[in-house]
């Protein structure tokens, strides 16, 4: 066990102490007409530069970032997956919503 997974611990001396392991348990993904997606756009802490945030999805990162560059490529900019959200660089919410609803998932207008 790495010294990473440890947990609630920073040093013990006794010898039968047994640390508490993090698990790494992803969520199965869910079907895309399961899932319920969050799409909205955000300028806070960006410089003022407007970026279209899809939170809300279940499933397995590798997962998320497929739908990422899926996104991504089918709008031309650039962005980025990461705390389980997809940041898309500009104001893409509409097209991304529509994109989402051709594949099968629920999506909800978030904001003004």
């Amino acid at each position: 066990m790495s010294k990473k997974n440890r947990l609630n611990v920073v040093y013990s001396t006794n010898p039968n102490f047994e640390y508490e392991a993090q698990e790494n348990s992803e969520q199965e993904t869910l079907l895309n007409q399961q899932q319920k997606l969050y799409v909205s756009i955000d300028k806070k802490q960006r410089a003022g530069k407007e970026v279209t945030l899809i939170e809300g999805f279940v499933g397995t990162e590798h997962d998320l970032k497929d739908l990422g560059k899926t996104l991504k490529s089918k709008c031309g900019v650039g962005g980025t997956v990461k705390d389980m959200e997809i940041i898309i660089q500009g104001n893409f919410r509409d097209k991304i919503i529509e994109l989402l609803k051709k594949d099968g998932f629920q999506t909800v207008r978030k904001g003004g």
